[in-house]
């Protein structure tokens, strides 16, 4: 529809009513997926492969480590909900009380999972297959707006066809070994799909596992060939026995192994000339190939954004490198998933679920520096007036408090009184 200018629309501009156009996409998305025989529908979603092999090398103790390191940060934070920036608090009615039922939404998702149970499965499946699922409902209740459940993500097939209408399925969930009219087809308001490093030219994400697929499988292979190397169960060396018969060989043969081997005896060995020992190695650690495998550790490391001290290489680790390392795996590996989660709750859960899109979620510990530093540049910024109390007390999760007696410059009034204490802020 298109609307010409009134009175009140300056020369040369034409007054649009939001929502009034409906503007269809010429671009055709995910090119590369389609064939000339591609259906539609369910059947024609694109799955989701080697979820087997990614989640048995997840279950290794490498690869586990790295994934515990970044997913138990970020369950481990301090998280709030607040009005979101650009929203005045004063204008969204009953602000209080709905952000309690986000709050006590969040913490009880269902019966059965907490927030951190609910987060920690999710934050699993990205860093191992680039997916993590949550289904969720509205249920219309002011005090409990929405439940949810962890989805395996595997299981979920992306429409590539889908057109962005609210009413329309985008995704599906189809069990291994059911047909493909059982799917259980789901709006774009009824799953949060989280997806790791997303491209162009598939629906899918890129977990870190997937990165070091190749990786991880040489190492588990170097890994095994130590084990066995230095358990003795590859030979190592050989005896060469001059001048001796066929039949002579075949009698030391069976001797050694009736008489000699797994018996810890010492053998006694009489022949006209000394046996000698051929080694096939040098007998030393070297034969264990372990720089091949610091090597392949630092690797996995690199796919997880986590430096290879975090995953038990310290040797060229000192105390002044240390401190720098372990901030570059929070803002390189923690801090943009963390971030990823943060937005996926505040738009498809507050937004498009519950319809309160004056919210969001936020965890309290991404823009927090060394607790002492943040600590020195908030007392310094409150006494600039740059902020005030309870904006400081927001950033810290904590409520307002009256501005009688709170010790900051009020805008406008030019009348200063006593700043906190950097112990009375902290408490």
């Amino acid at each position: 529809m298109r609307w010409e200018p009134d009175a009140k629309t300056a020369p040369g501009e034409t007054q649009v009513e939001a929502g009034a156009v409906d503007l269809a996409r010429r671009t055709l998305a995910l090119p590369s997926i389609f064939s000339p025989y591609a259906g539609f529908g369910p059947a024609a979603a694109v799955p989701k492969p080697t979820q087997a092999n990614l989640r048995r090398f997840a279950e290794t103790p490498l690869v586990r480590r790295a994934i515990n390191l970044i997913k138990d940060r970020i369950v481990a934070m301090d998280w709030q909900v607040r009005v979101r920036r650009g929203v005045v608090a004063e204008e969204v009615g009953y602000v209080k009380r709905k952000q309690r039922a986000l709050r006590r939404m969040l913490e009880e998702p269902n019966a059965v999972d907490s927030f951190r149970t609910l987060i920690e499965q999710v934050i699993e499946d990205a860093l191992t297959g680039g997916y993590g699922a949550i289904e969720m409902e509205a249920t219309g209740d002011p005090e409990l707006p929405a439940q949810m459940w962890p989805v395996d993500g595997a299981t979920i097939r992306v429409n590539p066809k889908w057109d962005g209408s609210a009413e329309s399925p985008r995704y599906s969930q189809v069990m291994v070994g059911s047909m493909p009219d059982q799917a259980v087809e789901l709006r774009d308001d009824q799953l949060i799909y989280l997806r790791m490093n997303p491209r162009t030219f598939t629906p899918f994400g890129l977990g870190p596992l997937e990165v070091a697929f190749e990786t991880v499988n040489q190492f588990l292979s170097a890994h095994r060939f130590a084990g066995k190397l230095a358990a003795n169960s590859v030979v190592q060396y050989a005896l060469w026995l001059n001048e001796a018969t066929p039949s002579q060989h075949e009698r030391m043969i069976r001797w050694w192994q009736d008489e000699i081997e797994g018996t810890g005896r010492v053998p006694l060995i009489s022949t006209e000339q000394k046996p000698e020992v051929l080694r096939f190695a040098q007998g030393t650690d070297a034969d264990l190939r372990l720089q091949w495998q610091q090597f392949l550790i630092r690797m996995v490391g690199n796919a997880f954004g986590l430096p290879p001290l975090l995953l038990g290489l310290e040797s060229d680790v000192n105390r002044s490198t240390a401190a720098e390392l372990a901030d570059e795996a929070f803002r390189g590996a923690i801090e943009p998933l963390a971030k990823l989660v943060a937005e996926h709750i505040t738009r498809d859960l507050f937004a498009k679920c519950i319809g309160w899109r004056e919210f969001e979620f936020v965890f309290n510990d991404l823009s927090a520096r060394d607790e002492d530093t943040e600590l020195a540049i908030q007392v310094q910024l409150l006494a600039a007036g740059v902020y005030t109390v309870n904006e400081v007390r927001a950033m810290r999760g904590l409520g307002p408090i009256p501005s009688e007696g709170t010790g900051h410059r009020e805008q406008g009034t030019g009348v200063a009184v006593e700043l906190p204490t950097a112990q009375e802020l902290e408490g």
